[in-house]
């Protein structure tokens, strides 16, 4: 249902009118502010205890201590913790939902639904949308779609592969705040780490919430996250 709600989208996008970069970042800018605030009200449906027991699987802790080599690498444990759960349990992001207060069709509960429905996925950049993003290839789904996030256009060249969870408010996508560029051998590492995802198909893989767990970890090992940095656009300013 994903992937053909994303043809149908990309197909929406050749017939509508060319939207102008002004009007894209705008929209954009405002849909990641949204985003943003309800990954912080998510995050207080999360205990100590859960943060600490993701951050163990990643490598992060021992014990109750954190082992990071810069805060950037706990928005993975976050991630996780926020957007998946073991079977049987509920997602941190389901259990904000259910409290928020929002106008049913209101801008925040539409985006705070889109959190909800995303995806963990591993795209390769096609490359650089008309008016402002990127056109990339989700490629274990087999499926392209526009992708809008100014930090990824700016510093992604054609043809770099890179895992993110992504989620789709509008018109295009929006990455949910968490990435690293990825190589073959790193993807199969992450697989072999994992010894049943190797039994799964690409889709059952890519849809197995220790895919994700493990792509993580091994970057992290890798030292991958060393050379990564998130950055948030700027609030105000020239969107042309």
């Amino acid at each position: 249902m994903a992937v053909a709600a994303l043809r149908q989208e990309n197909d929406f996008d050749l017939q509508a009118p060319a939207p102008s970069r002004r009007e894209v970042l705008g929209r954009y800018r405002n849909l990641r502010e949204m985003s943003k605030r309800h990954h912080c009200k998510a995050l207080d449906f999360l205990s100590r205890a859960a943060i600490l027991h993701q951050a163990r699987r990643l490598g992060l802790a021992d014990g109750s201590t954190l082992i990071l080599e810069s805060m950037d690498e706990l928005i993975l444990a976050f991630d996780l913790a926020i957007h998946t759960a073991p079977p049987g349990r509920s997602r941190a992001i389901d259990r904000y939902a259910r409290s928020a207060q929002f106008a049913p069709g209101s801008e925040e509960a539409l985006v705070l639904e889109a959190m909800r429905n995303a995806c963990f996925a591993v795209v390769e950049v096609q490359c650089r949308h008309e008016a402002a993003g990127l056109i990339v290839t989700d490629l274990f789904r087999n499926v392209e779609f526009w992708l809008v996030d100014e930090g990824l256009e700016m510093s992604l060249p054609e043809g770099t592969v890179y895992a993110t969870r992504y989620c789709t408010p509008d018109r295009f996508s929006m990455t949910c705040g968490v990435g690293m560029p990825v190589d073959l051998p790193l993807l199969r590492d992450a697989i072999e780490s994992v010894p049943s995802l190797l039994r799964k198909s690409r889709t059952e893989v890519i849809k197995d919430r220790r895919f994700a767990e493990a792509i993580y970890r091994t970057a992290i090992a890798a030292g991958i996250m060393e050379g990564v940095t998130y950055l948030d656009p700027p609030a105000t300013g020239d969107a042309a």
